[in-house]
């Protein structure tokens, strides 16, 4: 486990390697720097070096080092090492030896191999080394070379299990970096798609990448994600989490003001949209800011069926997100304060049922909501061949005892049901959790006051939604403030030939994006 300390942004001392040879120039002997490598990287055994020896004296004139398991020990072998070693017995044969080693071979040989560069000092070569590039080094060379020969075993690129579609595609990004980026660059074949990539975490050196489309993401947005970014200091960066934690706002907020998505089409059409994408490497999950309170309930499915069934099924969710949150504390509400509202009927169909029950409506729904969370936990976590079953029948078995046992109404089993299953219906799982939260405040709350103070709660729940911003742009819009031209696609959307305007996300917003041929 990770430390608590370890991870804190704050008061890090250096990495020491890096630190100790952040201006330190590569020496020009090639034992001196292997002796060196070796010493700094304890003799792992995954450390490899091959090297090329004078034959005369017996001294190591070149020297390919790499780290066992991230580079490819083949195309090292094949067109570095056999190259090198092949041209420099046949300088020697020529007796030639003066010219061995200098910059024009190092220029001839290496560099007509491509993705090859060079590089001056011992803590980029350990930047370069520890990511999985070969470090070539030559005698008499105050610098050394890197070659791009990275290969370790990644997942392919496979359906998404966290965001399914029923007609759309169907590849979702891996935890390789490159593999991400050119999934997002077959969606958008245009020279304007930008990407900087930087690494973060003092010791775990992870590469970050910004991706946006100039001229369409706003200035102020790109400077404000990359100003955000550089003033993290930490030591690790294992998930894109850490980096959301860290950039985004309303902290306290139980709302995300960060997007992810694990769908490359996704991810492409909120750039086309002026928003920018944050890629790391090793984690599917891509960031997108700034973000909208409804871009959680907007589903890639959703532009690839007709508008009508689309915005059907979007209204669906909203109706979802607030039966989800409200559908118990309005239980609560009305059997306890408010009886008149219920028809004579259904009134004595709740009271019998309610009759041998010995808790009030409160306690019954914060047992039954709090059993469901356990059963949905241990589901997610237990094996995923017998996870949905004990999650499913054990809230059937439970709620079942529970109602002949006479220790929660039938109608309060019907309730917590119901409320379950709408959490389900929203596409962002990032949503559904501060849902499941304000649930159990709002049922306290509807248990005090009634259905005044669940009205109470939704009058502070939307007066936070307003006040939140997700860089720099309003959290509710185009609700709040309202703007009817970028209404074309939030509660409902509207076809594609009616939709004009690009969003206010987006420079030149409210200019014309589509044109009738």
């Amino acid at each position: 486990m990770t430390s608590r300390s370890s991870l804190d942004h704050r008061n890090l001392n250096h990495s020491p390697i890096m630190h100790k040879y952040e201006a330190v120039p590569i020496d020009p002997r090639v034992e001196h720097n292997l002796a060196q490598i070796m010493n700094d990287l304890g003799r792992s055994d995954d450390v490899v070096v091959r090297e090329i020896r004078y034959e005369k004296t017996g001294a190591v004139v070149t020297a390919i080092v790499y780290i066992d398991g991230l580079s490819d020990a083949a195309a090292i072998n094949c067109y570095i090492y056999d190259v090198l070693n092949h041209s420099i017995k046949t300088a020697f044969t020529e007796e030639r030896e003066e010219e061995i080693c200098t910059t024009v071979l190092a220029k001839e040989l290496l560099f007509g191999m491509g993705a090859i560069r060079t590089v001056a000092e011992m803590a980029s070569l350990y930047k370069y080394l520890l990511a999985g590039e070969a470090v070539i080094l030559m005698e008499g060379e105050a610098l050394a070379y890197h070659a791009d020969v990275r290969e370790w075993n990644g997942r392919a690129v496979t359906e998404s299990t966290t965001q399914t579609v029923v007609r759309g595609p169907r590849e979702s990004f891996t935890e390789t970096l490159r593999t991400n980026t050119s999934l997002v660059r077959r969606k958008i074949k245009d020279p304007r798609l930008w990407l900087e990539t930087i690494s973060m975490g003092r010791l775990t050196q992870t590469d970050v990448t910004i991706m946006y489309i100039n001229g369409i993401a706003k200035p102020s947005v790109i400077e404000e994600v990359r100003s955000r970014i550089r003033a993290i200091d930490i030591d690790s960066v294992l998930d894109s989490s850490f980096i959301e934690e860290l950039i985004e706002d309303g902290k306290f907020s139980l709302f995300p003001t960060v997007y992810n998505s694990e769908l490359p089409d996704s991810v492409a059409a909120q750039l086309l949209e002026g928003k920018v994408a944050i890629l790391v490497d090793g984690t599917p999950n891509v960031l997108l800011v700034p973000t909208q309170f409804i871009s959680f309930f907007q589903s890639p499915e959703d532009y690839y069926q007709r508008p009508v069934y689309a915005s059907m099924l979007r209204l669906l969710r909203f109706g979802s997100f607030f039966i989800s949150l409200l559908l118990p504390s309005l239980y609560i509400a009305i059997t306890t304060f408010h009886r008149e509202m219920l028809p004579t009927s259904l009134l004595i169909s709740v009271a019998a049922q309610r009759e041998g029950v010995p808790f009030p409506a409160f306690v019954e729904a914060l047992v039954m909501e709090i059993t469901f969370e356990i059963l949905r936990e241990a589901g997610l976590r237990m094996p995923r061949a017998i996870g949905q079953a004990v999650s499913v029948v054990g809230t059937l078995v439970i709620g079942q005892a529970a109602v002949e046992a006479g220790i929660v109404s039938a109608a309060m089993v019907i309730v917590v049901s119901v409320t379950a299953i709408s959490t389900f219906t929203l596409p962002a799982y990032s949503m559904s959790i501060p849902v499941r939260i304000l649930r159990f405040v709002f049922m306290a709350v509807s248990a005090s006051f009634g259905l005044f103070g669940i009205f109470m709660g939704l009058f502070v729940l939307l007066l936070h939604l307003c006040s939140l911003q997700s860089f720099g742009e309003p959290y509710m819009s185009p609700l709040s403030p309202y703007r009817s031209t970028f209404m074309e696609d939030s509660l409902v959307r509207l076809p594609k030939w009616m939709s004009f305007k690009r969003p206010d996300t987006a420079v030149g917003s409210g200019e014309r994006r589509y044109r009738r041929r």
